[in-house]
């Protein structure tokens, strides 16, 4: 069984303030970033799970969080030439960072790119004043689009605009023109993702009251178009891009490939060689637990089951549109084609993939309900 790719995440928990519908591990901030002990202690959780590299050579680093912008660019070099020393990374390794449009973080941006960060991924949410103080975001449209602009003129590979969909109360002709406004300012990347109201959120213990199913559909069904006459390709559920700039990050992620996770409650997974067996990890999630030098980094380290491993490969591949190769089933699990062919069967009776000798590839019903191809494997 050939180890697939390795990419490295970095989680960096702190934002000015929660917003109410995220449920990432994120803390407000209080005072200053620890930045010098945090880093160092990435740095130390690196070298903890260098055992997992095993000679591979890193193609990806994405910097998420939080709000990864908070840290000073000098912060941000010492990070990454302690993970130069540590780890070898490809010549043309895609290093993202995520960032907030404010002009604070604006500020930064230019520091970002000389400590090493080649890609950003900037929080735009949404171009309307009203509904970013609903989603708690701290900046406000004239910021949004002045970062974009920004970050057009920056020596950058790539960079990307998240924008949201289905916002409370929001009409299709809003979402229709908070779209318009993103695409004109053609960034290379664009993921466009319709807000659900997640768990242990300020949103679902106070549910705001969100458009009408029918209503979500036509935003959806409007928006796609909109992006692919703009000449994007829809490359993943809510990823679109033009051409050269996917994420290479997030293909490794929905690939199934590898990836080590370091910071508070990041987590990885890891192919071990020789055998079919994989691993995932979880970090310490508080901040303060994390930066205790008495604690181990490790919270929790398990083995993905083998009657887990077709459900987790298929529901990362079938993310991406297109078609998924027989073979790398097999590469990515170790398991053997049958395995496989057993576990999307009743997904192909009722037509929700296609089969062909080296290939399987979603039916445009499969695409519209991948969650009830997953659900048929359960």
């Amino acid at each position: 069984m050939n180890l697939p790719p390795l990419s490295l995440y970095i989680h960096i928990p702190w934002c000015v303030q929660k917003c109410p519908y995220c449920d990432f591990n994120s803390h407000a901030l209080k005072g200053g970033v620890p930045e010098d002990a945090y880093v160092a202690r990435l740095l130390d959780d690196l070298r903890a799970d260098h055992e997992w590299v095993q000679g591979r050579t890193i193609s990806s680093i994405f910097i998420g969080g939080g709000t990864p912008s908070l840290l000073t660019p000098q912060a941000v070099t010492r990070l990454l030439q302690g993970v130069a020393a540590q780890l070898p990374l490809a010549e043309d390794c895609e290093i993202t960072l995520e960032a907030n449009p404010g002009t604070f973080e604006q500020e930064r941006f230019a520091g970002f790119i000389t400590a090493g960060v080649n890609r950003l991924s900037i929080g735009v949410q949404s171009l309307n004043a009203e509904q970013l103080q609903r989603l708690g975001r701290i900046h406000d449209p004239d910021q949004a689009l002045t970062a974009a602009h920004y970050a057009k003129q920056l020596p950058l590979q790539s960079f990307n605009l998240d924008l949201m969909h289905g916002l409370p109360e929001q009409s299709i002709e809003q979402a229709m023109a908070d779209l318009d406004a993103i695409i004109a300012l053609e960034p290379p990347h664009i993921s466009w993702y319709q807000l659900t109201i997640e768990p242990n959120t300020s949103f679902a213990s106070r549910p705001p009251r969100l458009p009408e199913d029918d209503i979500l559909a036509e935003i959806n069904e409007q928006g796609h178009a909109k992006l692919l006459a703009a000449g994007y390709e829809n490359y993943e559920v809510s990823a679109y891009a033009k051409p050269n700039h996917q994420s290479r990050h997030n293909r490794n992620y929905w690939q199934f490939g590898d990836y080590l996770g370091i910071g508070c409650g990041a987590h990885g997974k890891i192919t071990l060689p020789g055998s079919s067996r994989i691993v995932r990890s979880e970090k310490i999630k508080h901040p303060q637990g994390y930066l205790d030098l008495t604690r181990p980094l490790r919270y929790r380290v398990w083995d993905v089951s083998t009657a887990e491993l077709p459900f987790e490969f298929f529901m990362n591949l079938l993310r991406l549109a297109e078609p998924i190769p027989k073979n790398l089933f097999t590469e990515r699990t170790g398991l053997p084609l049958a395995v496989a062919e057993t576990a999307l069967a009743p997904a192909i009776t009722k037509g929700l993939m296609e089969d062909s000798p080296t290939e399987w590839k979603t039916t445009p019903l499969g695409r519209r309900f991948l969650n009830s191809i997953l659900d048929e494997m359960v």
